[in-house]
This record gives C-alpha cells, sequence and structure tokens, in this order.
C-alpha cells in the first residue's frame, strides 16, 4: 500500500493516509493568548473535523484520541466540550495525559487517527 501525504511541511504532514487508515497530526489552536482551555478545544475539534473531511471520513469513524493537557487538573471542562461534539456511540480509544506544552498559553494538543 501506498502512503498519500497532505499539507507536507519540513516536519511533519498534516495527514497522513495508509489504505484506509487516516493519521493526523497533533492539533493546537491557533489563538491562545487568554482563551480558555473549552474555547481552545472547541477550535481544535472544528480543525479536527476540517482535516478529516479533506481525508474523506468524519468524526464517526475515529479510531484513537491521545489528549495533551497542560493541566490534568482541568480535564472535567476539556471533557465537557469532547463530549457535546464526539459521536455517541461511536467513541475511539482515548488515551488524557498531561504534558508541557510548547507556548505558555497552549492548553491542549490533540492526536487522532480514523478510518475511511
Amino acid at each position: 500500500m501506498t502512503l498519500q501525504r497532505l499539507h507536507v511541511g519540513p516536519r511533519m504532514s498534516a495527514i497522513v493516509i495508509h489504505g484506509d487508515t487516516v493519521y493526523l497530526r497533533g492539533v493546537t489552536a491557533e489563538e491562545t493568548a487568554g482563551r480558555s482551555l473549552a474555547e481552545q478545544t472547541a477550535e481544535i475539534l472544528g480543525e479536527i473535523d476540517s482535516l478529516l473531511a479533506e481525508a474523506g471520513t468524519d468524526k464517526s469513524k475515529l479510531i484513537a484520541a491521545t489528549i495533551w493537557l497542560s493541566d490534568i487538573r482541568t480535564v472535567d471542562e476539556m471533557n465537557a466540550v469532547w463530549d457535546a461534539w464526539v459521536v455517541p456511540g461511536a467513541t475511539p480509544v482515548r488515551a488524557c495525559i498531561e504534558a508541557l506544552l510548547q507556548g505558555a498559553d497552549l492548553k491542549i494538543e490533540v492526536q487522532v487517527t480514523a478510518a475511511r
């Protein structure tokens, strides 16, 4: 099988497609200064929707999600946005990890894998 790469940069691609599996880069919010975790999460999930659509799939076909939070104590705030976004009955496997993220105002990064 061949690999299809979209939005290829010098360090990473935004999307890699292998067969019927779609891998997305870690997605962060473009605007972070003064924005809450909920606002950053909503922006990220919207970007994930766009990237998945470009790859020919959608959030109903998510396989896995990894979420990095700058402060794990804020997980409930993130979960409220996530739970409203994810398709009931089609939730992916998921890990949520606390990590030191790049940028003082960056509160979350999300990476997903989906089927096509």
